[in-house]
């Protein structure tokens, strides 16, 4: 199987209940569509405006701002119920970013298929800070791993120890490549929204962003177009029915 390929299977599209567009005057394409260009590519809310306006959508930023705050996390949880088990294998990395002239950790878990499990914003990355990102790990994963891959921050020793200590532990700092590699779409989009404001919508965004994006990032040198332009056919059909676009009225 070629990596990072989903593959239909029997519950990949099952019903699951679509976000609420009650009160919402627009249609659920619109609204949609403005998420993901959002949070797919390094574009302002006011970009969005734009190029709705060249479709001829009449939308202002701030309506899309309120958007992607409220239906960008259940359309990551919906990617996620929709996505296959996570690798047994996890990569735990962490890197600092600078908030309001303060620094902060952004602490990430990935699979050994790059498949991002979490994400956590926090002031430190003492033993406290790891042992709450690891429970949140296992809360949202309803799972362990069989390996932990870390760099050689003694807190996840201590951690992992205090809640997984059956599980095996590698601490070297070139193992943790896969890790490293996944903060790169994080510090893209850092610099082209000059910094974020604040602890807690670095969090909310990245929660959201870490779901969406990868999706819609296909490893396109180890694909031929033909199945290049199907594994995207596949995701956006996947994406269709996370937001309810398929099966439901096109106005709320």
């Amino acid at each position: 199987m070629i990596f990072g390929l989903i593959v239909p299977r029997e519950g990949l599209f099952v019903s699951v209940a679509s976000p609420s567009y009650k009160g919402h005057r627009y249609p659920i394409e619109a609204i949609a569509h403005c998420v993901w260009l959002h949070f797919r590519f390094p574009l302002s809310f006011r970009e969005v405006e734009e190029l709705m306006l060249q479709r001829g959508v009449i939308v202002s930023h701030e309506t899309v701002r309120r958007w992607c705050l409220k239906f960008g996390r259940p359309y990551v949880d919906g990617l996620r119920r929709r996505r296959p088990a996570a690798g047994d294998k996890w990569h735990l990395d962490e890197v600092f970013v600078k908030i309001n002239g303060e620094r902060q950790y952004l602490w990430r878990g990935v699979d050994q298929y790059g498949n991002v499990l979490d994400v956590l914003v926090q002031s430190r990355r003492d033993a406290k800070a790891a042992k709450r990102f690891l429970a949140k790990l296992m809360k949202k994963q309803c799972s362990v791993p069989r390996v932990l891959v870390t760099d050689k921050l003694k807190s996840y020793q201590v951690a992992r120890r205090a809640l997984m200590s059956s599980v095996g532990h590698r601490a070297h700092k070139g193992l943790n490549n896969r890790a490293e590699n996944s903060h790169q779409p994080t510090r893209q989009r850092e610099r082209a929204m000059k910094g974020f404001r604040s602890p807690g919508s670095a969090q909310r965004f990245l929660s959201a962003f870490s779901g969406i994006s990868p999706h819609f990032r296909v490893c396109r040198h180890l694909r031929t177009a033909a199945e290049h332009r199907f594994e995207m056919t596949l995701r956006f059909t996947i994406w269709d029915h996370v937001t309810g676009g398929i099966g439901l009225p096109a106005v709320a």
